[in-house]
């Protein structure tokens, strides 16, 4: 009887992580600025640990900024990469939603 060898199955590469780059858009420390900022932060620590850029801006105190990403209401989300661009206006305490409209893979 012949013994079987068995072949070793190739090792899968670990794929790199997709960084997200986002922009926040606030309108000072307003309360719902400060839970925009609160509640993206959380998801973004569920979701995306360690997969993420967020840059908080303040379109009082750099309106050039806003004019810029043409941002005309705050809180306003941008998420620049990985493409599509998506924009999404809110206080971001409907997890589901932010996660659908950044086309987050929840699996």
């Amino acid at each position: 009887m012949k013994a079987r060898r068995r072949t070793a199955k190739p090792k899968r590469r670990k794929r790199a992580a997709i960084r997200y780059i986002l922009r926040l858009y606030v309108t000072g420390q307003t309360p719902r600025s400060l839970r925009s900022i609160e509640n993206l932060r959380k998801l973004c620590e569920k979701y995306l640990k360690g997969q993420f850029d967020l840059e908080v801006i303040d379109i009082y105190q750099q309106p050039a900024l806003a004019a810029e990403g043409q941002i005309i209401a705050a809180p306003t989300l941008i998420k620049t990469m990985p493409l599509p661009l998506r924009r999404l206006v809110g206080d971001f305490s409907d997890q589901a939603r932010v996660v659908l409209g950044l086309d987050l893979k929840t699996t």
